[in-house]
């Protein structure tokens, strides 16, 4: 299994975890450049409201423990297309690669207009060609998506 699918496979068990605590079914996580896992966080709707994403969060904690040369080598992986908000989190703290399993737009078919999740239609590579910094972008993985979305079965 390569390191991407691993790794994303933690992100659905994390996301699992988040649903579980009574949190949007999302998770993310902070890999180094020698492969080790640094930081993961689920979604906290619950305390964070509408900012409270995985991605978010686990930007904010990277910032605050690594410097921007550190975490241009570094890869966050999510369980879902990180939206404009978190893909700007990642780019304004330097983290040099983003990998996620479901795209935005496919969750949007799963949330509709659920006002928890009123989605926005840009995807985050859109948001980081818009930058000055090369942020690489690997996704979706259609093998995890059946998984991912079971994770979201009746949440919406």
């Amino acid at each position: 299994m390569s390191d991407d699918l691993r790794h994303l496979r933690d992100t659905i068990r994390i996301a699992a975890e988040s649903r579980a605590n009574g949190n949007h079914p999302f998770g993310a996580l902070l890999v180094g450049p020698d492969g080790e896992v640094l930081l993961q966080s689920g979604n906290t709707y619950l305390s964070d409201g509408g900012v409270g994403h995985a991605e978010a969060n686990v930007a904010r904690a990277a910032a605050r423990a690594y410097g921007p040369e550190f975490l241009a080598g570094c890869t966050l992986y999510t369980s879902v297309e990180p939206c404009c908000m978190c893909a700007g989190a990642c780019y304004w703290v330097g983290i040099g690669t983003v990998v996620f399993g479901l795209t935005e737009k496919r969750l949007a078919q799963l949330t509709g207009d659920n006002p928890e999740n009123l989605t926005l239609d840009l995807d985050c590579r859109q948001v980081f060609a818009a930058g000055q910094r090369q942020v690489q972008v690997r996704g979706p993985y259609a093998e995890l998506e059946a998984e991912i979305v079971e994770g979201h079965r009746d949440f919406w």
